[in-house]
């Protein structure tokens, strides 16, 4: 039934993936993901999720279209003869010293092989400053550092710059700058990036750019999109 369900939302979302661009930078691999690789290579792969709400879901127009289920699916499509879980820890609004405070409860839950990161939005948005986020990023890394998952970090969101909208008008290069000191100091300690901000920039064929009549959450062609990237990047990666 599941690969049923699986065959028949991949076909639904064909005509997504026919115009999400393929950028070759949307996965910058610091370090070798040695955990992650071994658990491949053992056939069962877990992988935590943590961050906010499009790790979450929200915006999705029913909770299989979001993220987390399309790069499982993905993954496992990828990754024959492994058992993928992907583990979805998204809480919405959170930023990144409140999503890094849950990581010891949640990585002894789940016992992951590799953890994803996604933080730095809700930051710009609540109007935190650099040196605010980045204290909350090294003190994540202190808490990651007690455990042996690999870790890669999703940077910023781009926002909509046509939408008629207060909160996120002009929000662009604050978001841009956030993903671009998210990637510094992820290469500092060896973490992955995903550099979602930049990848978003060529989504212009997609519906509403892949973004929802809020004007940050995701849509279903965003989601798609951005769960087949890194789908397809991340495999790449592991094998």
């Amino acid at each position: 039934m599941r690969t049923l369900l699986a065959l028949l939302l991949t076909a639904a979302a064909a005509p997504v993936m026919a115009q999400c661009p393929a950028d070759a930078d949307v996965l910058t691999v610091n370090r070798p993901l040695d955990a992650a690789r071994a658990a491949v290579a053992d056939g069962r792969l877990t992988v935590l999720a943590m961050g906010s709400s499009s790790i979450e879901g929200v915006g999705a127009s029913a909770p299989e279209l979001s993220f987390v289920p399309l790069l499982e699916r993905g993954l496992e499509a990828r990754l024959p003869g492994v058992e993928v879980t992907v583990v979805n820890r998204g809480i919405g609004g959170e930023n990144a010293g409140q999503t890094a405070g849950r990581f010891p409860a949640e990585i002894e839950a789940a016992d992951p092989d590799l953890i994803l990161w996604q933080l730095g939005a809700n930051d710009v948005l609540q109007n935190r400053t650099e040196d605010a986020f980045l204290t909350d990023f090294r003190a994540g890394q202190d808490l990651l550092a007690e455990h042996d998952a690999d870790v890669i970090v999703i940077d910023s969101q781009r926002v909509p710059e046509d939408r008629d909208l207060d909160f996120i008008r002009g929000r662009n290069p604050a978001l841009g700058a956030f993903a671009a000191l998210t990637a510094l100091e992820a290469g500092r300690v060896g973490y992955g990036v995903f550099h979602r901000f930049e990848t978003m920039a060529g989504w212009s064929e997609l519906d509403d750019g892949g973004v929802g009549p809020d004007g940050l959450h995701l849509n279903d062609a965003g989601y798609a999109c951005w769960a087949e990237l890194t789908a397809e990047s991340l495999a790449g990666a592991l094998r």
